[in-house]
């Protein structure tokens, strides 16, 4: 299974899109500082995945979530989420 997955920092105005066979694992490393990209914003919380079996289907998705409207996308449907 492959997640694309984005994850929000509690303390600054990012978000991070990404992909992984692991997530739980995932989120650890971005949460220990391991990540060069996302280390400087720590904390992060998952605030949404989703399930592909293909890893093809995944890095599509996760390409799609990077452009510009993917990103708007993401931001309509976390809308009544946001803090």
């Amino acid at each position: 299974m492959y997640y694309v997955y984005c994850i929000k920092s509690l303390t600054k105005q990012r978000t991070y899109i990404g992909m992984t066979n692991n997530l739980d694992r995932r989120l650890k490393e971005h949460n220990s500082g391991q990540n060069k990209s996302t280390k400087a914003f720590l904390p992060w919380k998952l605030v949404y995945k989703e399930d592909f079996e293909d890893i093809s289907e995944a890095r599509k998705r996760e390409k799609y979530f990077k452009s510009g409207s993917g990103r708007e996308y993401l931001k309509s449907i976390l809308a009544p989420w946001r803090n």
